[in-house]
């Protein structure tokens, strides 16, 4: 080993949240055309899908669907299917709908807290027992989603200080996972490194996983620095599309086929084919009617131009 060497693991667990963070801020896709996008990522080989957010269709109408598309996931019994939930009544349209796995949204800023989810973090976070103990019954898990855990639209830098109060305060609750959220895309690779630490040493035991917005264009650069750093899960988005409606400026998600291209190309295992990634991608992108922001889409692979192969 040299100075240059990066330390990485053989293998990482990467979670498409297209179909929810995504879509949610698209003019909404037709169930057809969701179906044939969850095939094509199921071909992919990725094992967990966030599916939909089960959340009020008049502040999220591109998701106003939920139940239809949770009743037809059973087609893909292998797939690990989850869902984004923001209170307790959405907890419950989930487990009925047949999705017991979900994910809990806890801003760590209250300004974006009371916009995203009209309550102060503080209630936020007293919700998380009641939502545990949904999810646990049915046979369940939650994972707690830290939003904003680094930069807030309204407030400005989250203090780190104060995501790991939550987190503490989440996992005290029963949360059996974390995920930090980057909400609005503005981290850069050793805060990433600094606030992920602070919380694994607050929560040990717990999975941490991270979820980048590449608004500014350091979302996979974020992505390997937390891989180093030992984050249990990555969240990223077929095409690079996504964005949160509550957050002014936030744009879209790392893009899938981006990040298992650099991750493979370094080694890492993420068990996700990237030809098939490239194929759901184009899927996508006729479901949504407009081009993806996702740049090793347009380029189309891994293929190294003539020119350059030979030079």
């Amino acid at each position: 080993m040299n100075e240059f060497d990066l330390v990485l693991p053989s293998a990482v667990d990467v979670r498409e949240v297209g179909m929810r963070d995504g879509l949610q801020i698209e003019t909404p896709v037709p169930l057809d055309a969701k179906l044939e996008m969850l095939e094509a990522l199921v071909a992919t080989g990725v094992r967990r899908i966030e599916a939909t957010s089960f959340v009020s269709p008049r502040a999220v109408p591109a998701l106003a669907d939920a139940d239809q598309v949770a009743a037809e996931l059973s087609r893909w019994p292998d797939v690990h299917w989850s869902a984004l939930v923001a209170n307790a009544r959405g907890a419950v349209r989930a487990i009925d709908a047949g999705v017991a796995h979900l994910e809990y949204v806890v801003s760590a800023a209250d300004s974006h807290s009371r916009a995203n989810a009209g309550r102060s973090t503080a209630e936020a976070v007293g919700a998380v027992p009641e939502i545990t103990g949904l999810a646990h019954a049915a046979g369940g898990s939650l994972e707690v989603v830290i939003a904003t855990a680094w930069d807030c639209p309204f407030d400005g830098r989250t203090p780190v200080g104060r995501t790991v109060d939550v987190a503490r305060a989440a996992v005290t609750a029963g949360a059996d996972q974390l995920c930090l959220g980057d909400t609005i895309g503005t981290t850069t690779p050793l805060r990433v490194v600094q606030l992920l630490d602070a919380v694994r040493r607050a929560c040990p035991g717990v999975p941490v996983g991270v979820h980048f917005h590449d608004t500014r264009g350091t979302g996979q650069a974020n992505a390997l620095a937390a891989v180093q750093a030992g984050a249990a899960q990555l969240d990223s988005s077929i095409g690079g599309l996504g964005g949160c409606p509550f957050a002014p400026g936030a744009s879209g998600n790392i893009a899938t086929e981006e990040l298992v291209y650099m991750l493979e190309e370094s080694g890492v295992r993420t068990g996700l084919d990237l030809d098939a990634l490239l194929t759901a991608a184009r899927v996508t992108e006729q479901a949504v009617g407009h081009a993806l922001p996702s740049s090793l889409y347009r380029a189309g692979g891994r293929s190294v131009p003539r020119a350059l192969a030979a030079g």
